[in-house]
């Protein structure tokens, strides 16, 4: 009966994750750098027509692979050139993991940490953020969940050589396939490390030879190689640029982002908040093989379970912590074995004695209550650190979470009333969900240039030319409709395409060409940040008019068109600065 219902329930927790993340999903603005480069590369293919080769600002980016590119080109065709379409595939992705991530721990453990397990994902903070971020690590943690989910399920059994399980590896393959369009041929690396590594710890390595290989190379190769056949084809140099330059090089030079290899450990304790507490007791439940369902009851076959999770978890984590380049939304792929073990440790909090469940419980109030006070103790010792609007949501986020955890902790002292325990936790945790969302919306000021954007689009003629001084905001030509032209900044874009400031219009490379673009007369916007103001003020003739702001940056103008009345508000803001 439960695996006949098993359908029903995956289609559930998909329309209760679509209603978690959907609503709202186009609200905030854009964040640097990401999030707006993303979106106006799949502007770009939609309105080039050229789905081979992903350009930013009309530059060759070779960065990344175009699964994601794609995905949010057809979003854009279909609900326009907004937020929403772009951030979409990333939300859709997220759904589909939730989906994954039930399936898998219902078939390791039962239909309860099946259950505990989406619901885990779904509410885990640092999952929730890149679920309604338009970023390219959503897609590649669905795919390599979903590969190694098909490998796990071909792997029950004790041959691979048997139809369904040849059809699962396949299957397995082809997501292989995907996540290597969506992020590069790191998710072939890892999902067959995290494999091979359990096969070797479970002495099943001899059984790779009833693997069909063949059969798997064939569906692999027949979705990533066309690509990657067309892109060098059309730009020569491409595979060796992004194999070896981006894969390799980035690997061991680790140039950007540096952060050493403690990085991750706050990142995934507080991104899986405070379902984290629950770990070590699914953990130890795995280990010592009780059971919760008919389908969970063989203790060796749990035990290889809590192995397969661990190995997948521990190769990211390590993974990605050795290099010095990091970001927070690499270490999703590892959430996954994390929610299946914490859900499994929520699905046995009830069967714990009563001493141990209070005291379980009394550590995540604690917890809770102490990370309630760290923004009112940052904001006694840091004078007006932060903007406040920020700083009250995180009071209030915090203050929702800690009163959740006493309530869990009230409830579930009594082994009949854990179901309620378990649901005021949840509760609390989905209470954040919209003040996280509006926090966000708080600090677009930091890293956000839509209104920007809105306060130059009325002064962009045809022919007059839209840049940036000394950086490169990804955004604007996403908001604008236009190129943008760079002063004195190569970045990320100078990669393939070496800068060339004489030939091309849209590079400026000295002072002095600027000076000569402003006073020509042309009619020019130029966004610098607000420190370089006054020393741009002084060299610029005509005088730049400030027509608008946001953050740290200003919109200069040397046409004759009165400011906005809100333009002398910039001013006022740069002297509190």
């Amino acid at each position: 009966m439960l695996a006949a219902n098993r359908p029903l329930r995956l289609t559930i927790y998909a329309i209760l994750a679509a209603i978690l993340y959907l609503p709202g999903l186009g609200r905030p603005a854009l964040w640097e750098p990401d999030e707006g480069r993303y979106a106006e590369i799949a502007r770009e293919m939609v309105i080039s027509g050229d789905y081979v080769t992903p350009r930013d600002d009309f530059e060759l980016y070779f960065e990344k692979p175009p699964l994601v590119y794609w995905a949010e080109a057809a979003a854009i065709q279909i609900f326009g050139v907004n937020e929403f379409a772009v951030r979409l595939p990333a939300a859709l992705f997220s759904i589909g993991q939730v989906v994954v991530t039930a399936a898998l721990a219902e078939a390791m453990l039962g239909a309860a940490a099946g259950f505990f397990a989406a619901l885990v994902l779904a509410l885990s903070p640092l999952f929730f953020g890149f679920a309604r971020f338009a970023t390219l690590d959503p897609a590649l943690a669905f795919f390599l969940a979903a590969a190694l989910g098909a490998f796990y399920a071909a792997a029950r059994g004790d041959s691979f050589s048997r139809g369904p399980a040849r059809r699962w590896l396949l299957i397995s393959a082809a997501m292989l396939a995907l996540g290597t369009l969506a992020k590069g041929p790191i998710a072939l690396l890892l999902g067959g490390a995290i494999a091979l590594t359990w096969m070797a710890i479970e002495r099943r390595l001899r059984q790779v030879a009833q693997m069909p290989l063949v059969w798997c190379l064939v569906i692999y190769a027949a979705i990533v190689v066309p690509w990657f056949v067309l892109v060098e084809a059309r730009n020569p140099g491409f595979v060796h640029f992004f194999i070896i330059h981006e894969h390799l090089e980035r690997y061991v030079a680790s140039s950007e982002h540096g952060w050493g290899p403690w990085f991750f450990i706050p990142i995934v304790i507080g991104g899986a908040w405070p379902w984290i507490f629950f770990v070590p007791l699914g953990w130890s439940a795995m280990r010592a093989g009780d059971g919760l369902s008919e389908s969970a009851k063989d203790p060796s076959g749990r035990r290889a379970a809590a192995r397969f999770l661990a190995i997948w978890f521990v190769v990211i984590f390590v993974f990605f912590s050795i290099p010095r380049s990091k970001l927070g939304s690499y270490i999703l792929p590892a959430l996954v074995p994390l929610a299946i073990v914490a859900g499994y440790g929520l699905a046995r909090v009830s069967a714990l004695d009563g001493l141990r469940r209070r005291r379980l419980l009394a550590v995540i109030a604690i917890a809770n209550l102490a990370l309630a006070a760290v923004p009112l103790v940052f904001f006694e010792l840091v004078p007006a650190p932060i903007n406040p609007a920020i700083g009250f949501d995180g009071l209030l986020i915090g203050a929702v979470a800690a009163a959740g955890a006493i309530a869990m902790y009230s409830l579930g002292r009594a082994a009949s009333r854990v179901p309620y325990a378990i649901g005021a936790i949840a509760l609390a945790m989905l209470a954040t969900v919209p003040l996280a969302s509006h926090m966000r919306e708080d600090a677009s000021s930091i890293s956000t240039y839509r209104n920007l954007a809105n306060a130059v689009r009325p002064y962009l003629a045809p022919d007059c030319t839209l840049a940036s001084y000394r950086h490169y905001v990804q955004s604007l030509p996403f908001y604008t409709r236009r190129r943008e032209t760079r002063v004195e900044y190569w970045g990320e874009l100078s990669e393939v395409s070496p800068p060339s400031p004489g030939k091309s219009p849209f590079l400026i490379g000295s002072d002095a060409r600027l000076r000569q673009v402003w006073s020509s007369g042309a009619c020019m916007i130029l966004i610098v940040n607000d420190r370089d103001r006054n020393a741009l003020a002084d060299r610029l003739k005509p005088a730049p008019v400030v027509i608008g702001c946001e953050g740290k940056k200003l919109a200069l103008y040397n046409g004759a068109l009165a400011p906005p009345p809100g333009a002398a508000d910039c001013l006022k803001s740069e002297t509190k600065n």
